[in-house]
């Protein structure tokens, strides 16, 4: 599998309680943090959750 990279780039202070356990489980704890993931199915589903929150670049 590919590699990805995801950035926050929005805030989760309005998102609902799905949301921010989606992006705690991602590894995204605050804003501009990035981590390297590898872009496997569930992964993938957990940022298309999310997709309004975070960016999503190839590593």
């Amino acid at each position: 599998m590919a590699k990805i990279k995801i950035t926050q780039i929005k805030s989760r202070i309005n998102a609902p309680a799905v949301q921010k356990r989606t992006l705690d489980a991602l590894g995204l704890r605050k804003m501009h943090h990035t981590v390297i993931k590898e872009g496997t199915p569930d992964v993938m589903g957990m940022v298309n959750r999310v997709r309004h929150l975070v960016e999503v670049t190839n590593a």
